[in-house]
């Protein structure tokens, strides 16, 4: 037993503790906020619930009378009510009724460039429809709806309409791209697609700088920044401009009984993105999005590295996610690391990819201790599980006619821009439908370290591809894959241990083994005579990379 297999099972006995789901797990502990009974009807200030009326100054003259007499509950009844930018205060809990619309208007106008981050660089951005900045104690509760408006501001793919979809677009006005294939709402928005780094802060840079494509520059929905003691409960947040839901830098946040919508041709439209943040709780919520549906987050590239904030001390559980680009999900802007995050009891249907760990060259950061158990999927596009460290920031499944060349191997120095995936346990995971079951893909000058996945059944196209990892045991994993040439692809790794790999009986080939880095393959109680062909050995590996028991 080699160094580093010995080291790996002492940590699996750690996570195999901390994912039992007794009583006694050493789980996270998210502080509550709690608030005064006292409540303040938007009605008394004057607002008008007719869908007509821009109702921004008094519904945040309520907030700011609220949170000025010591907090409360500020309500919004029955009705539709337009508004434009909402300013949450501290102490305030924002309450939707069940027959209450919270519209954002669809006046670019009233959404100035104010200062912010995209994906953890700093930039210019609309000023989101909801915001709170150093806050603590705050809410967003009831049974509502919050409306971003978000069909006013994104850009659309002509290869994700239907006709008649594209025809109406084209129909409600706006500009096309030269190629024809993207519409955008505006000539600022067409413009502000043809910039360079677009709303990137950078010397010499400011907002006034980027009015010229202002439009471009959609605001995430809801983004509270550096705030405390948070609660998101029972609101359905829908069709944002950008990303939905975006706290950055927060901690004690609790998001319960949401749901969280926008349509799938959404770019960017992400359910939430949870950025270098701390203690969050996740739990009994449904998102149904264009883009990630939970994802982590924390920071990009240099910009992330400096703050150095990771996103920690996570749960995730008893949530369903329809369509996404991945159900979980967390990267690629990770550069300020992930790590202790829990993810238990889910569901994933219809998402592109189902368990979701993306970096690429560049970021940098560590992303560890991720635990994950009990995981249901049907009716994923692409993988049900992937670790990738080459993401191209494309679509996880390709568009028709779309062409993806392979990334181009080689060997890079490690540096502080090296991304780093190490120490996940996976564990009881069901889908019915992929097209591949497992995907991984390290980098040559830094594998992805120490993968431990047990008690899996995968029904898909294609089975498992491992590359360019150290340290992968697998227990108890089913496959039934329709491709079965070859059921399972190893490429330059070492110290994979295959223990009860059960797959469809007269598969072509079992195991192709490649690359002269290959090394230390035990393959354990695996009927591997029930193949036509046990193994192929191709690209400089040799019979010393692999043993069959």
């Amino acid at each position: 037993m080699n160094k580093v297999l010995k080291l790996s099972f002492g940590l699996l006995a750690i996570s195999t503790c901390a994912l039992a789901q007794f009583p006694g797990i050493n789980l996270p502990k998210v502080k509550q906020p709690a608030f005064k009974t006292d409540t303040f009807n938007i009605k008394q200030f004057d607002a008008k619930g007719d869908g007509l009326t821009l109702n921004t100054n008094s519904i945040n003259d309520a907030i700011t009378s609220c949170s000025e007499k010591g907090g409360g509950v500020v309500l919004v009844p029955g009705g539709v009510w337009l508004t434009g930018p909402i300013d949450l205060k501290s102490n305030v809990n924002l309450h939707i009724d069940r027959d209450g619309i919270l519209l954002f208007t669809k006046d670019f106008n009233q959404y100035p460039i104010v200062e912010g981050s995209y994906e953890g660089l700093p930039a210019g951005r609309c000023k989101s429809p909801i915001s709170g900045k150093d806050l603590q104690n705050i809410a967003i509760t009831g049974t509502g709806i919050i409306d971003g408006n978000g069909d006013a501001w994104r850009m659309v793919k002509k290869d994700k309409l239907t006709a008649t979809q594209w025809q109406d677009k084209i129909a409600s006005g706006g500009l096309l791209s030269a190629d024809k294939k993207t519409w955008y709402p505006t000539e600022k928005s067409l413009k502000g697609s043809q910039a360079k780094d677009p709303g990137i802060l950078k010397e010499g840079r400011s907002i006034q700088d980027f009015e010229v494509y202002k439009d471009f520059l959609r605001p995430n929905m809801v983004v509270l920044n550096n705030c405390k003691r948070i609660l998101l409960e029972g609101v359905t947040f829908q069709n944002s401009p950008a990303w939905n839901l975006h706290p950055f830098l927060c901690s004690d946040l609790t998001l319960r009984g949401v749901n969280v919508k926008n349509p799938w041709y959404a770019q960017n439209g992400d359910g939430i993105d949870l950025e270098s943040s701390t203690n969050t709780l996740i739990e009994n919520s449904t998102f149904d999005v264009g883009d990630d549906g939970i994802c982590i987050k924390s920071g990009r590239d240099e910009a992330g590295r400096k703050l150095g904030k990771p996103t920690e001390n996570v749960i995730v559980r008893n949530c369903v996610v329809y369509h996404a680009h991945g159900g979980f999900v967390i990267g690629s802007e990770m550069s300020g690391g992930a790590k202790n995050i829990f993810v238990y009891n889910c569901s994933f249907l219809g998402t592109d990819v189902g368990l979701r760990f993306k970096t690429t060259r560049g970021r940098g950061g560590v992303v560890q201790n991720i635990y994950v158990t009990n995981i249901n999927m049907k009716d994923i596009g692409a993988e049900a599980i992937l670790f990738d460290m080459y993401y191209m920031a494309k679509d996880p499944v390709a568009l028709s006619g779309e062409k993806r060349d392979a990334p181009k191997v080689e060997v890079l120095p490690v540096t502080e821009a090296t991304p780093q995936f190490k120490d996940f346990h996976i564990s009881n995971i069901v889908c019915n439908g992929a097209a591949t079951a497992l995907f991984i893909r390290g980098l040559p000058e830094m594998n992805i370290l120490g993968l431990y996945l047990n008690d899996m059944v995968i029904k898909a196209k294609k089975g498992m591809v491992c590359t360019e990892a150290t340290g992968v045991y697998i227990k108890n994993f089913r496959m039934i894959t329709d491709d079965t040439n070859p059921v399972v692809s190893i490429d330059n790794s070492q110290s994979i241990y295959l223990d009860h790999i059960a797959y469809k009986p007269g598969s072509d080939l079992l195991f192709k083994i490649s690359g002269s880095k290959t090394s230390d393959i035990a393959v354990t109680n695996t009927p591997a005579s029930a193949a036509k062909s046990k193994l192929l050995l191709t690209d400089g590996a040799t019979q010393k990379s692999i043993h069959i028991k």
